[in-house]
């Protein structure tokens, strides 16, 4: 027998557990079945929702097979902010909303409603529904506006409100809250999909309730958590105990000068318990880019899950570690601060977490994934008089890190959430007056290793018949770049270039930025990074080199800079080339001899190298290790310090 669940209390037998454990996850996974063929919105339907099951007493449950990450850690949190908020006043047939992140929450977009499940009388559990909304008010379209400080220009905070009561939809609330978003109509048509998803879970926690009873069904909620407890706490105490200390960096704060922002994070193992201190962080800057306590939570449980991945996700996960968040600081932000880019810090503190934990169990080590990016156009759609508002809101995959033994994952989503799906571009088209030119795997954009990163995308569109579009883009690493490990080398800069149908001007907008006005015909582009690479990039067989050739992955040109192979192209058409195994060796003896000096050449040097066309933006970065205002090709002194500093550590000091 597994020693992970012998010793079950004795009321329930292993059969009936393993039976109630499956069944939870179940019922969550058949709220996202009905959410996925009721929803209105095209965000959610491409799987930007979670959902979960919880006791009684408001702690997690159950999560479903495909819930997106960053939700997860957080569903407990404001399943508590509506029993504390409702208290003695909940019954049969309410929903609840909320989408507080000072609750508890993420950002205002995510919307959960929150289902109390009876039996009889008896109070026993609640499921709830959270669903992304592509918009819930604020001063741009998709709720997404980098210059806001405070959350008044983010959209509407919703706290907990009733939006059934005893069964009956509660009209009046439900369009207030719709009427404050620029498509009211999906809204109320996303309210009845989640509360029927609730529902779904209710009726099939009642269908055990009524097959097993009441009795084992709630000890069951609680044995699943005491068994991941366990579970976890057996593996933690066989760990060493120790200190771990990392950080990683949102690339500026617009209200204070360029300079990156850091998070650190200090990992205590001890015994059979594990701690996370973000003291030492920077406070919170001057943009959406701030976490509140329940996403840096989040961040922490999905970054440690990562490394125990055969383990259910419940709140008994939750008890085995601590989060120190110091108040007023970038991972523990207050109200009224702006925390919608709330996922922009996420993501540095899982990746922060992975770098910590790839030390803890070298066997799963791993090194940086790339940024997930979001692109919000909106405006009035002139090819449809009926449904005249449109929101387009895009995500693109990108490369996971290189990882220790195998390359890093090709065109996969973000860590921030892998449930999420890569959107049809024929669904975006029909929804919205946007035609994609462009969506291909991007050559290069791999961060080179012994185990390269994986690749990224690149996707290009044009705004059609619309009037008055505007564009927002909220991204990271433009700067604080996809990092290697062990010797591997960084992957490559986000960032949009917008070209004006009127002049063919190509415009560098960077990484960050709201309400930029377009014109019929205007077409954006935007790459997403790969991962970074993990080991020495000249330590890479040079047949896996120029299988990435043969790929596409990785250009020739690429390949002798960065894998210090050469490679002959005999006629690409057939994929038919040849490695020059002596002109490989020598480059790769220059390469080592001169690395060093390159990664500390005089910086500004660099700037005008690149100003001039000597080199590209990869050179800058993978060889010289230095960071520009990719536009103007300006250097970014304190930023490029810092970057060089990172890189000393992770890759040059391993050469």
């Amino acid at each position: 027998m597994n020693t992970e669940t012998a010793h079950l209390p004795s009321q329930l037998d292993p059969v009936t557990f393993e039976v109630l454990k499956n069944s939870f996850i179940t019922s969550v996974d058949q709220m996202a079945e009905q959410i996925l063929r009721t929803c209105y919105s095209f965000v959610i339907y491409n799987r930007d929702f979670s959902s979960g099951l919880h006791d009684a007493q408001g702690n997690s449950v159950a999560q479903g097979n495909q819930d997106i990450a960053v939700h997860v850690g957080t569903l407990h949190f404001t399943c508590k902010a509506v029993i504390a908020a409702f208290e003695n006043d909940i019954h049969p047939g309410d929903v609840y909303a909320i989408n507080d992140p000072y609750a508890g929450g993420t950002h205002f977009n995510d919307v959960r409603l929150i289902r109390p499940i009876f039996m009889g009388d008896q109070l026993i559990g609640f499921s709830q529904s959270n669903g992304h909304w592509s918009d819930v008010g604020g001063s741009v379209p998709g709720s997404f506006d980098v210059t806001a400080r405070e959350m008044f220009k983010e959209g509407l905070r919703i706290t907990p409100v009733r939006l059934f009561s005893k069964g009956v939809f509660c009209k009046d609330i439900a369009h207030l809250i719709a009427s404050n978003t620029r498509d009211p109509a999906s809204i109320i048509g996303d309210i009845h999909s989640q509360s029927q998803a609730t529902q779904v879970c209710e009726r099939e926690i009642i269908r055990l309730c009524e097959k097993y009873g009441v009795d084992t069904v709630l000890e069951g909620m609680s044995a699943v958590q005491d068994y991941v407890e366990r579970a976890a706490r057996q593996r933690i105490q066989a760990l060493p105990d120790g200190v771990w200390e990392t950080q990683d960096f949102i690339d500026r704060d617009p209200m204070s000068g360029e300079g990156l922002i850091p998070i650190r994070v200090k990992l205590t193992i001890e015994g059979d318990k594990v701690s996370y201190d973000f003291s030492g962080s920077h406070p919170t800057i001057g943009s959406i880019y701030n976490s509140a306590f329940g996403s840096t939570f989040s961040a922490v449980a999905a970054g440690m899950k990562t490394f125990f991945p055969d383990l259910p996700l419940n709140s008994g996960f939750y008890r085995v570690f601590d989060v120190i968040a110091p108040e007023n600081s970038i991972v523990n932000a207050s109200w009224p601060v702006a925390v919608t880019g709330f996922l922009m810090p996420f993501e540095k503190i899982m990746n922060a977490i992975y770098e910590i934990w790839s030390q803890v169990m070298p066997e799963r080590a791993t090194a940086c994934a790339f940024n997930l990016e979001y692109l919000l156009a909106g405006g009035k759609d002139k090819r449809h008089s009926s449904k005249p508002t449109f929101m387009f809101y895009d995500w693109l995959p990108g490369g996971w890190g290189g990882r220790n033994g195998k390359d890093g994952s090709n065109v996969t989503t973000a860590s921030f959430g892998v449930g999420l799906m890569s959107q049809p571009v024929e669904g975006q088209e029909r929804a919205n007056p946007v035609l994609t030119t462009e969506f291909q795997i991007l050559t290069d954009s791999a961060g080179p290793g012994k185990w390269r990163g994986g690749v990224g995308v690149v996707k290009t569109s044009i705004i059609g018949q619309a009037e008055d579009p505007v564009i927002s883009y909220i991204c990271d690493r433009e700067r604080a770049i996809v990092w290697g490990v062990n010797g591997g080398l960084p992957s490559m800069p986000h960032g949009l270039t917008l070209t004006r149908k009127e002049t063919g001007k190509r415009e560098w907008l960077g990484s960050v930025f709201s309400d930029v006005a377009l014109d019929q015909g205007d077409m954006f582009s935007r790459p997403t990074a790969g991962g970074g690479g993990f080991g020495d990039p000249l330590e890479r067989d040079p047949e896996m080199v120029l299988e990435d050739v043969i790929d596409e992955y990785v250009s020739i040109a690429r390949a002798a800079k960065d894998y210090g192979v050469v490679v002959v192209a005999l006629d690409p058409e057939i994929c038919k080339y040849h490695i020059d195994l002596e002109a490989t060796e020598a480059l790769r003896q220059e390469i080592r001899s001169k690395r060093k000096s390159w990664i500390r050449r005089d910086p500004s040097e660099v700037s005008e190298q690149y100003k001039q066309g000597e080199i590209d933006q990869l050179d800058v970065v993978r060889r010289y290790g230095v960071i520009l205002d990719w536009g103007s090709g300006d250097l970014l002194p304190k930023t490029t310090r810092q970057f060089r500093e990172m890189l000393e550590l992770r890759t040059v000091s391993n050469w």
